[in-house]
């Protein structure tokens, strides 16, 4: 899977370092080009699977990650993402590793986010493996001790289907899960006052879960686009007056 969403056209290109899966890739997911409105080159670590990353600890996969990241440089990024959250173990060696600006993980997110909250309320995050998500994962991101974490471990579909890459996903029992894992987190702790989707795959559901919520939902796809803009930002004519 190494391909791109389409031609530049002067804009930024940002490589995605992917997994080795199956399940099927749908629009809001990471992994689908029409979910991006910039250039997109992707690149598959072979022996990274969903298990593998997620549940040990992604532990020999930093070599193969950082050569596929400087392939993704040679092939035109500008900037370098992954995948899968759980991959924040690797933010400082592939930042260290490549000329481009990196960001392995959404939860990179979940410090700001709270800074533009009201007076009371706090971020949780929404992830696919609350057993699997230590704090060293979340030291890496900056996400601050104590932060609410959620997960969809318990649902019919979704963690099943990601994380045992399953070649088929019931999404409408995946969107099922990850409402129901938003709602009981947010009833869990009612100074809930945004959500931080870890998971690449949670990007199609973002919208479902922020109107079952009422509150603030961000996803890697919020993170990419603030990210992208950065890397080429709009040129505006000074001499252009507005009265």
């Amino acid at each position: 899977m190494n391909a791109t969403s389409g031609e530049t056209g002067g804009q930024a290109a940002v490589g995605v370092l992917m997994l080795k899966t199956r399940f099927p890739r749908i629009p809001g997911d990471i992994g689908h080009p029409a979910t991006w409105p910039f250039p997109v080159l992707y690149r598959v670590v072979n022996d990274a699977s969903p298990e593998r990353v997620v549940r040990q600890g992604a532990h020999g996969l930093l070599e193969p990650f950082i050569d596929a990241a400087l392939a993704l440089v040679q092939e035109g990024a500008w900037g370098i993402t992954t995948s899968c959250g759980f991959l924040t173990l690797f933010q400082d060696a592939l930042a260290a590793a490549v000329p481009v600006p990196v960001v392995t993980s959404s939860l990179m997110q979940v410090a700001m986010v709270n800074r533009l909250l009201p007076a009371q309320r706090r971020a949780g995050i929404l992830t696919i493996s609350a057993r699997s998500l230590t704090g060293a994962h979340l030291a890496a991101a900056g996400v601050p001790p104590g932060t609410p974490v959620g997960s969809t471990e318990g649902g019919a579909e979704f963690t099943r289907a990601i994380l045992g890459n399953a070649r088929k996903l019931d999404v409408e029992l995946a969107r099922r899960d990850n409402v129901a894992a938003a709602l009981a987190l947010q009833a869990a702790h009612p100074d809930l006052g945004a959500i931080v989707l870890e998971c690449t795959n949670m990007g199609p559901y973002a919208g479902d879960i922020a109107a079952a919520t009422g509150v603030p939902v961000y996803s890697i796809v919020s993170f990419l686009r603030w990210f992208q803009a950065g890397l080429t930002p709009p040129r505006f004519e000074p001499s252009l007056v507005v009265p």
